[in-house]
Protein backbone atom coordinates (compact mmCIF):
# COMPACT_ATOMS: atom_id res chain seq x y z
CA UNK A 1 0.00 0.00 0.00
CA UNK A 2 1.30 3.35 -1.32
CA UNK A 3 1.48 6.25 1.10
CA UNK A 4 0.18 9.54 -0.28
CA UNK A 5 2.66 12.45 0.73
CA UNK A 6 0.94 15.78 0.82
CA UNK A 7 1.43 18.14 -1.73
CA UNK A 8 3.81 21.23 -0.75
CA UNK A 9 2.23 24.76 -0.87
CA UNK A 10 3.38 26.79 -3.22
CA UNK A 11 6.63 28.69 -1.47
CA UNK A 12 6.11 32.01 0.04
CA UNK A 13 8.62 34.71 -0.99
CA UNK A 14 9.85 37.13 1.84
CA UNK A 15 11.56 40.09 1.90
CA UNK A 16 13.39 40.32 6.02
CA UNK A 17 14.84 43.88 6.46
CA UNK A 18 16.85 44.20 9.60
CA UNK A 19 16.93 47.99 11.07
CA UNK A 20 20.04 49.10 13.33
CA UNK A 21 20.71 52.55 15.02
CA UNK A 22 21.95 54.13 18.53
CA UNK A 23 18.97 55.99 19.14
CA UNK A 24 15.83 54.21 19.64
CA UNK A 25 13.03 57.07 18.34
CA UNK A 26 14.98 56.81 14.97
CA UNK A 27 14.71 53.73 14.49
CA UNK A 28 11.00 53.28 15.42
CA UNK A 29 10.08 56.04 13.34
CA UNK A 30 12.23 54.55 10.41
CA UNK A 31 10.49 51.33 11.14
CA UNK A 32 6.86 52.87 11.25
CA UNK A 33 7.74 54.51 7.70
CA UNK A 34 8.68 50.97 6.24
CA UNK A 35 5.67 49.26 7.18
CA UNK A 36 3.37 51.78 5.92
CA UNK A 37 5.11 52.29 2.51
CA UNK A 38 4.36 48.20 2.75
CA UNK A 39 0.98 48.41 3.70
CA UNK A 40 0.48 50.88 0.90
CA UNK A 41 1.17 48.59 -1.71
CA UNK A 42 -1.21 45.63 0.05
CA UNK A 43 0.99 43.59 0.75
CA UNK A 44 1.38 41.18 4.05
CA UNK A 45 3.46 42.32 7.18
CA UNK A 46 5.14 41.06 10.26
CA UNK A 47 6.85 43.56 12.49
CA UNK A 48 8.60 45.34 13.61
CA UNK A 49 10.04 42.94 16.22
CA UNK A 50 11.99 44.27 18.11
CA UNK A 51 15.40 42.64 18.42
CA UNK A 52 17.83 42.60 21.73
CA UNK A 53 20.12 45.45 21.99
CA UNK A 54 23.65 45.62 21.56
CA UNK A 55 25.78 46.84 24.45
CA UNK A 56 29.35 47.81 23.76
CA UNK A 57 31.00 49.01 27.49
CA UNK A 58 34.34 50.47 27.32
CA UNK A 59 36.32 50.97 30.60
CA UNK A 60 38.78 54.17 30.59
CA UNK A 61 41.35 55.14 33.30
CA UNK A 62 40.72 58.83 34.82
CA UNK A 63 44.42 60.03 34.90
CA UNK A 64 47.21 58.62 32.40
CA UNK A 65 49.54 57.41 35.24
CA UNK A 66 48.68 57.66 38.64
CA UNK A 67 45.00 57.08 40.73
CA UNK A 68 44.96 53.84 38.73
CA UNK A 69 41.48 53.05 40.81
CA UNK A 70 39.85 55.97 39.27
CA UNK A 71 37.90 55.19 36.03
CA UNK A 72 34.91 55.76 33.76
CA UNK A 73 32.32 53.58 32.46
CA UNK A 74 30.54 54.27 28.60
CA UNK A 75 28.38 52.34 27.10
CA UNK A 76 27.36 52.26 23.59
CA UNK A 77 23.47 50.92 22.65
CA UNK A 78 22.65 48.89 19.22
CA UNK A 79 18.55 48.77 18.84
CA UNK A 80 18.07 46.67 16.28
CA UNK A 81 14.23 45.55 14.70
CA UNK A 82 13.50 42.93 12.10
CA UNK A 83 10.85 43.63 9.51
CA UNK A 84 9.31 40.96 7.60
CA UNK A 85 7.28 41.54 4.29
CA UNK A 86 5.49 38.44 2.78
CA UNK A 87 5.04 38.23 -0.94
CA UNK A 88 5.90 41.78 -2.47
CA UNK A 89 5.17 43.13 -5.58
CA UNK A 90 7.12 44.81 -7.68
CA UNK A 91 5.78 48.04 -6.76
CA UNK A 92 6.62 47.29 -3.38
CA UNK A 93 10.41 46.84 -4.06
CA UNK A 94 10.46 50.20 -5.86
CA UNK A 95 8.55 52.10 -3.20
CA UNK A 96 11.10 50.90 -0.28
CA UNK A 97 14.30 51.27 -2.74
CA UNK A 98 13.48 54.70 -2.96
CA UNK A 99 12.35 55.50 1.24
CA UNK A 100 14.36 58.37 2.36
CA UNK A 101 15.28 57.31 5.62
CA UNK A 102 17.10 59.55 8.75
CA UNK A 103 20.74 59.63 9.02
CA UNK A 104 22.51 57.29 11.82
CA UNK A 105 19.97 54.16 10.34
CA UNK A 106 21.57 51.05 8.95
CA UNK A 107 19.16 49.06 6.99
CA UNK A 108 19.74 45.50 5.74
CA UNK A 109 17.51 43.81 3.24
CA UNK A 110 17.46 40.32 2.12
CA UNK A 111 15.20 38.16 0.03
Amino acid sequence: MAVKKPVAEEQATRIRIKIKAYDNKIIDKSAKQIVETALRTGVKITGPVPLPTEIHKVTVNRSTFVHKDARDQYEMRIHKRLIDIWNPTQKTIDNLTNLDLPAGVDIEIKM
